[in-house]
């Protein structure tokens, strides 16, 4: 199925990062030739019921205030770079509590194809909407790391798959086929110290064959892990290979699992290498 309909949550500080990160977002929108909604959410400060000082309801005043200003200036950087690139978008905005926000995000991203995420390096609360919405939006997400916003390229024709045989990656690969089928270079990439197993080479082998038949012609590769993460493994590899795209499934273990003992997906989202496609 085509990519028609993307969506972008607008939220936090309106930094130059974040603001490049909205830029590449719409600019991935017009390449695939979508519709972007971009919905700002807000914390709904409630009036604490107790008595407070004169100076505590000044600063909390002054916080709502510079809330509802870098809201704007998110969607504001929004409608631009929409009107700049000439797609159709819907802008939105609203308050919800702010332990409500990644879940009323991710409601809104199930209306869509792929939700666009802009991410900040180990960043918990970054984290946590991308955890929210990999659970609960039942969508496949596109990360942009802001970190290398500015060497993103909007086009993918350089595209890793990240396989492992699991029925995350599959999905994964299931959603991102639009993109796989646009991409000039696709390379699928186990991460395995054991050259000879049997198994990991027909899985491989029998991706690429998958992938032939909707006109997707890939390389299969196995990579030594080293005793490095499989996570900080990948992302070596699609640095020194220039990847555009990498495609993942996402949580192959528990998410407490990977919580506490860390993981590829934990690696991944904390600082993405670049574009990263992964799906639940």
């Amino acid at each position: 199925m085509p990519i028609k309909d993307v969506f972008l949550p607008l939220i936090g500080q309106p930094s130059g990062p974040a603001l490049a990160a909205i830029e590449k977002c719409v600019a991935v929108a017009a390449d695939l030739g979508a519709r972007m909604t971009g919905l700002a959410l807000e914390d709904d400060v409630f009036e604490r019921p107790k008595v407070v000082f004169p100076d505590d309801k000044e600063a909390d005043e002054l916080s709502v205030v510079r809330e509802a200003v870098n809201m704007q200036r998110l969607l504001n950087a929004f409608t631009s770079a929409a009107s700049r690139a000439g797609i159709r978008v819907q802008s939105r905005s609203g308050k919800v509590p702010a332990d409500q926000i990644a879940l009323t995000l991710a409601e809104h991203a199930r209306f869509s194809d792929l939700a666009l995420i802009p991410v900040k390096p180990h960043d918990s609360r970054t984290e946590n909407i991308v955890e929210t919405f990999l659970f609960q939006s039942g969508r496949p997400l596109l990360l942009c790391p802001e970190q290398c916003v500015e060497a993103l390229r909007p086009e993918f024709e350089n595209v890793m798959i990240a396989w492992d045989h699991s029925a995350r990656a599959a999905r994964a690969v299931g959603d991102a086929l639009p993109l796989l089928q646009a991409a000039s270079l696709v390379h699928v990439i186990t991460v395995a110290d054991d050259d000879d197993d049997q198994a990991i080479a027909q899985s491989g082998t029998s991706l690429v064959h998958h992938l032939r038949e909707h006109g997707v012609y890939a390389s299969f590769e196995t990579v030594k892990g080293g005793g490095s993460s499989t996570g900080k493994v990948l992302g070596n590899w699609a640095q020194s290979h220039a990847v555009d795209a990498i495609v993942m499934g996402a949580y192959h273990h528990s998410r407490l699992n990977e919580t506490v003992w860390g993981g590829v997906t934990k690696t991944v989202i904390g600082q993405p290498p670049c574009w990263v496609m992964m799906s639940h």
